[in-house]
């Protein structure tokens, strides 16, 4: 590679100029750094997980005000070490979205406007047509006449939140109910 006399100059100039201004205390790391730290200074740290897949890394979400303003990786966290992927790291965005749905939503048969209900009121609802589709559907014999005790017409997708505990108590309950359909969200 041929270097002419003005190109070595302007690299020794450039070079010079940057060792100067970092003797001065210049450095965008630091500056970087110090911003970062202006955002969350203050802030509670609570640590949660990120829901998006079955791995369940954890993030920590600075809260100022009840309100938060900052997510980043748990490094403590031994599966990710702190990585979070694309979707997670979008955790900030998706908790202060304006489009995120705080409150149930219920939109009556033929209605085309959604209203606001108190979750005991949309518990009570589901709570009710669970019951009832299982009241409707439910077969004790098949057509060969052998005794099945089940519903055919009701699935339960289970949720990759859930602890090995807790999807065993949830697997027991659906099959209590007759439910013999059932998946989990991490195996998907």
């Amino acid at each position: 590679m041929k270097v002419t006399r003005r190109e070595l100059l302007m690299v020794a100039g450039a070079g010079a100029g940057a060792i100067a201004l970092g003797s001065l205390g210049i450095n965008s790391f630091i500056t970087e750094s110090y911003a970062k730290k202006l955002k969350i200074k203050g802030a509670r740290e609570v640590v949660s997980i990120c829901p998006f897949c079955s791995v369940s890394c954890h993030f920590i979400a600075h809260v100022k005000g009840g309100k938060v303003v900052s997510t980043e990786g748990d490094s403590g966290y031994p599966v990710s070490e702190g990585a979070l992927c694309a979707k997670g790291s979008t955790m900030l965005s998706m908790i202060n979205s304006d489009h995120r749905v705080l409150t149930p939503l219920y939109r009556a048969p033929f209605s085309d406007k959604w209203e606001e209900k108190s979750w005991s009121w949309m518990i009570k609802k589901l709570a009710r047509r669970i019951k009832d589709t299982r009241d409707q559907n439910f077969k004790t014999t098949n057509a060969d006449g052998h005794v099945v005790n089940r519903v055919d017409e009701m699935f339960h997708m289970g949720s990759s939140q859930m602890s090995n505990e807790e999807a065993s108590i949830v697997v027991q309950a659906m099959r209590a109910m007759g439910i013999v359909h059932i998946d989990h969200q991490a195996r998907i």
